[in-house]
């Protein structure tokens, strides 16, 4: 299985984060999993690669042009795609994707993440989806999700569809069990 990552290009302010985000990657690859992300080597973006690289993983990047002639671009990939926009960048992730991850991240990760999880509820793919809920970090996320429904913008079936995990093992048993909702339209 090929996870997309979703991850920060910055560290954040924890020591917890780059500790998590280190296991969480290492704990994919010792259970037979590939790993897709932004392509990038700093923040948890670089800790994720890093991490599952070292514990003999595969994984892929994918990265705009732009942020390769930033020298952003990490440079011990298996296997570095280059694209021209962002918008290719996240459409080559999630087409790459048996399922999606988000850990914590800052506005970009926030948009990915609630970008696929938009073509989720439309029905244009019906891959799990998970925030990986480093002491309390999606909390928030949850509370507004739970806000949507109780609103009537979201249907029943559709708020456990972007869950909260603590782990590997719980991110790889919420895709075990993963039944995607029915699609809204169509």
């Amino acid at each position: 299985m090929r996870v997309t990552v979703y991850a920060g290009s910055a560290l954040g302010n924890r020591a917890v984060y780059e500790e998590t985000a280190a296991l969480f990657a290492k704990e994919l690859v010792a259970a037979g999993h590939e790993i897709v992300y932004g392509g990038g080597a700093a923040g948890l973006m670089g800790v994720v690669a890093d991490s599952a690289l070292a514990a003999g993983g595969r994984v892929t990047g994918v990265i705009p042009r732009h942020l390769v002639e930033a020298e952003v671009a990490h440079q011990g990939l298996t296997e570095l795609h280059i694209v021209d926009t962002m918008h290719q960048r996240k459409q080559k992730m999630a087409d790459l994707a048996d399922a999606f991850v988000a850990l914590p991240g800052g506005v970009g990760t926030v948009e990915e993440i609630l970008e696929v999880w938009a073509w989720l509820i439309l029905g244009r793919h019906g891959k799990p989806m998970a925030l990986l809920n480093v002491e309390g970090y999606w909390d928030r996320m949850h509370r507004m999700i739970n806000r949507m429904s109780s609103s009537g913008f979201l249907r029943e079936q559709e708020v456990g569809t972007l869950a909260s995990v603590g782990d590997a093992a719980g991110f790889l048993e919420l895709v075990r069990d993963w039944e995607p909702p029915p699609p809204r339209w169509g």
